[in-house]
């Protein structure tokens, strides 16, 4: 397990999985470890993936200062360790609450990406945001599944009401509620610091007209992935998001939710790696 250290000091490590060109992956949660992500549906067999902890996740340190699980001052994190890992420019890859860190770290250091993916992305920093009415939207479309009319009422109690998180909805949160799905839900409460994921879209974090402003001019090729069931993002805010970018493109994967790697494992890794695999004539600018 290759470690580096950031900036302040922070032992950050990452887990490397598969063989081909690196491919940088950023975890969402917020603040789950990478152990979540696995080899995302097999995308191992295309690209050799590097997969952050996140400073205080997984085998990172916690660091002296929690201020610095903000997103925001995550970004510095990210260019370190591009720095470590000897590459120019990156592909980088980042779920839900990751792609929010991305956005910054694209909008801040444009120059270092060559392509940028974010699968069911948490679009905040664009002043962007899946509201109780998109994830409720969602949830009606699997209204005929066994579930449902005992997980929708709570679901909707905790989205509109401030009801506590309820384990009997998670089902909501993916495509197909099977055995693969539960396991992956019951790990995440022993892979995720709270105490990090409540400071990490704290007040400061985001300026989205300045964030808009600078994305637009970057050149990297962007895949805005989106599941067809997720509630956040729907497909609709995946494509309001991919407005923001010059050279944008949007895929929504049938009947996948938020994790969309393990609704349909080839779908995602064939459309995926087909972006990646794409020519690019996008020349980032020179750094500085």
């Amino acid at each position: 397990m290759p470690t580096f250290t950031a900036a302040d000091g922070t032992r950050l490590a990452y887990h490397l999985r598969g063989t081909g060109d690196p491919l940088a992956v950023l975890p969402g949660g917020p603040m789950r470890a990478s152990a979540y992500l696995a080899d995302l549906g097999g995308l191992t067999a295309d690209r050799r993936l590097a997969l952050l902890d996140l400073r205080g996740t997984g085998d990172s340190a916690v660091p002296a200062d929690p201020a610095t699980y903000r997103c925001d001052r995550m970004v510095d994190d990210v260019e370190v360790w591009r720095t470590h890992m000897g590459l120019e420019h990156m592909d980088l890859l980042a779920h839900s609450a990751g792609a929010a860190l991305a956005l910054l770290y694209a909008a801040r250091h444009p120059h270092r990406i060559r392509r940028l993916v974010l699968v069911t992305p948490n679009p905040s920093p664009l002043g962007m945001r899946a509201t109780p009415e998109d994830r409720l939207a969602a949830a009606r479309l699997r209204a005929d599944e066994p579930w449902f009319a005992r997980a929708h009422p709570v679901f909707r109690s905790w989205l509109t009401d401030g009801a506590d998180f309820d384990e009997v909805f998670l089902p909501f949160f993916y495509g197909r509620w099977d055995d693969t799905a539960r396991a992956h839900a019951d790990a995440e409460p022993g892979q995720t610091n709270d105490e990090a994921g409540e400071r990490y879209f704290a007040e400061g974090a985001f300026t989205p007209d300045a964030t808009r402003t600078a994305l637009a001019a970057l050149t990297a090729p962007v895949l805005v992935h989106a599941g067809e069931v997720d509630g956040g993002p729907r497909p609709d805010l995946a494509r309001r998001a991919a407005r923001v970018f010059p050279a944008a493109e949007v895929a929504v994967q049938p009947g996948a939710g938020h994790f969309p790697w393990l609704d349909d494992p080839r779908w995602f890794r064939e459309r995926v790696a087909a972006f990646l695999r794409a020519p690019t004539d996008a020349v980032p600018p020179p750094a500085g």
